[in-house]
C-alpha cells in the first residue's frame, strides 16, 4: 500500500438518518392544504352568520380531497423506507403502524355512528368528525413518532391531538378556526422543519 493511500484525507462524515425514517414534507403539505382549504372554507361558511356563501358538500370535498392524498403520499413514502430498511424488527414495526391507521379510523368510524345513532343531535357528526380525525391523526403521529424517534413527528401530533379536542370547547363555527389555524399553521411550521430536518441528512443509502 502506497503512503499516498495511506495518507488519503478522511472523508467527510455526514449524519445519517435511520433506515426506517420516513420523508414527511409531501405528507405535511397535503395535509396541511387540506386543513386550510377544507376546515377553513367550513370556517367561513358556517354559523350563524356566514362570511360566505358556499355549498354544503364543498368544505368536505375539499378536505377529503387533501386528506386522500395526504395518506397516499404518507403510504409510499412509508413503504420507500421499509424497502431501504434491512432490520426485520423495523419493517415489522413499519407494517403495525400503518395497520395502525386502518384501526383507529374504523374504531373511529363506529364510535361516532353509534353516537349519532343514540343521541338526539342532528350536528353530532358535523362536530366529531372533524375533531375526532384531528384526534386520531394526531395520537397515530405520537406513535410513528415515538417508534421512529422523531421528536418533530411527535411534537406534531402531540399539539394536533390537544388543539382538535379543545375545539370541541367551541361549537360550530368557532371549531373550524381552531382547526383551520392551529391545525393548518401547524402542518406549515413541520414542512418547514420537515425540509430543514431533511436537507441536513444524506439521502438513503449514503453515508
Amino acid at each position: 500500500m502506497s503512503l499516498t493511500t495511506a495518507a488519503a484525507p478522511p472523508a467527510t462524515v455526514r449524519r445519517a438518518r435511520p433506515l426506517s425514517d420516513v420523508d414527511n414534507r409531501a405528507t405535511y403539505v397535503s395535509f396541511g392544504l387540506a386543513y386550510l382549504l377544507g376546515h377553513g372554507s367550513a370556517a367561513l361558511s358556517k354559523g350563524d352568520t356566514p362570511l360566505l356563501d358556499l355549498p354544503g358538500w364543498l368544505p368536505m370535498t375539499l378536505l377529503g380531497a387533501g386528506l386522500a392524498t395526504g395518506t397516499v403520499v404518507a403510504t409510499v413514502a412509508a413503504l420507500r423506507a421499509q424497502r431501504a430498511a434491512t432490520d426485520p424488527a423495523e419493517v415489522r414495526t413499519g407494517q403495525l403502524l400503518g395497520a395502525a391507521w386502518i384501526t383507529a379510523f374504523a374504531a373511529l368510524f363506529l364510535a361516532i355512528t353509534g353516537l349519532a345513532a343514540t343521541v338526539d343531535n342532528p350536528d353530532i357528526q358535523t362536530l366529531l368528525w372533524p375533531t375526532g380525525s384531528g384526534l386520531v391523526v394526531g395520537l397515530l403521529y405520537v406513535a410513528e413518532g415515538a417508534a421512529r424517534r422523531n421528536a418533530l413527528h411527535y411534537v406534531l401530533g402531540t399539539w394536533l391531538a390537544l388543539t382538535s379536542t379543545a375545539a370541541l370547547l367551541l361549537g360550530t363555527p368557532g371549531l373550524y378556526w381552531v382547526l383551520t389555524l392551529a391545525g393548518g399553521g401547524a402542518y406549515a411550521v413541520a414542512s418547514v422543519l420537515e425540509l430543514r430536518r431533511t436537507g441536513t441528512s444524506p439521502r438513503k443509502g449514503t453515508t
